[in-house]
């Protein structure tokens, strides 16, 4: 269980591929771990060194003492590369993950090599919703929500057919310290980079689901038209695209990055 103690965090991460291969930095959503990236791993480790961590506040990582930033997350990145001595890195990020890879290629761009944003937003939802899902943990835990977060995060079809993995899915926001889902959904709601994105200058692909609740396939046409290096895809799914379709998701991100 590798574990980096960086500036006011302990963070865990786990490496897989070549020790020679090009580093992908994979960045989680709000509610899971590193593992939510499993069903990209066979594909990604032929062609990468793959670095997976936890958000603070999340899986085994260190909780935050108090609110949180997005910026704050993507310093925790960055931190991250600068222990590990990786100078540079691509790297896709899903949801708040998403959020956090437009943080960097605004302001980390001499980092970036190449960027995939998936199921995001450079604004999601007002905060009157943010404010009702804290308060919701804050009385009743992470149980008091995970129906709904299911709901957002699949198609019913796929809640229906996929039972194995929902109910992993479902132990794994349970799992998560009610302090550090609060603290990262507050992040969350203060973050609106629409004005700043188009500062991104890193090829960019951005990943959308028909069917995504949280982060609509026009939160996804909003960031490929204002970032001038990007292209938007749009995947038959819910909000985490990377599981309900991993054969054409993983396909996507790997001529991505490869081109």
């Amino acid at each position: 269980m590798p574990l980096a103690d960086l500036p006011g965090i302990r963070l865990h991460y786990r490496f897989d591929g070549a020790a020679d291969a090009p580093v992908l930095i994979l960045s989680n959503s709000l509610g899971t771990d590193l593992e939510m990236w499993a069903p990209q791993m066979a594909a990604l480790t032929s062609r990468f060194r793959v670095l997976r961590y936890d958000t603070r506040g999340h899986g085994q990582s260190g909780e935050t003492p108090g609110p949180t930033t997005i910026e704050g997350l993507s310093r925790d990145v960055l931190a991250l590369a600068d222990h590990l001595h990786i100078a540079h890195f691509d790297f896709c990020g899903l949801s708040m993950g998403g959020m956090t890879g437009q943080w960097l290629g605004i302001h980390a761009p001499t980092r970036l090599r190449r960027l995939v944003l998936a199921n995001t937003a450079a604004r999601i939802a007002p905060p009157e919703l943010w404010n009702t899902r804290i308060e919701k943990v804050a009385a009743g835990g992470m149980a008091s929500i995970v129906d709904g977060v299911l709901a957002r995060w699949f198609t019913a079809a796929f809640l229906a057919r996929e039972t194995a993995i929902v109910a992993t899915m479902k132990a794994m926001i349970e799992a998560v310290p009610a302090a550090g889902y609060i603290a990262c959904c507050a992040a969350v709601r203060d973050m609106d980079l629409r004005a700043d994105v188009v500062g991104i200058t890193a090829p960019t692909l951005v990943l959308a689901g028909t069917h995504d609740l949280a982060t609509p396939p026009a939160d996804g046409a909003f960031l490929a038209a204002a970032i001038t290096n990007a292209r938007m895809l749009e995947l038959d799914a819910g909000h985490l695209s990377n599981i309900e379709q991993a054969p054409a998701f993983n396909a996507a991100l790997l001529a991505h990055l490869i081109a």
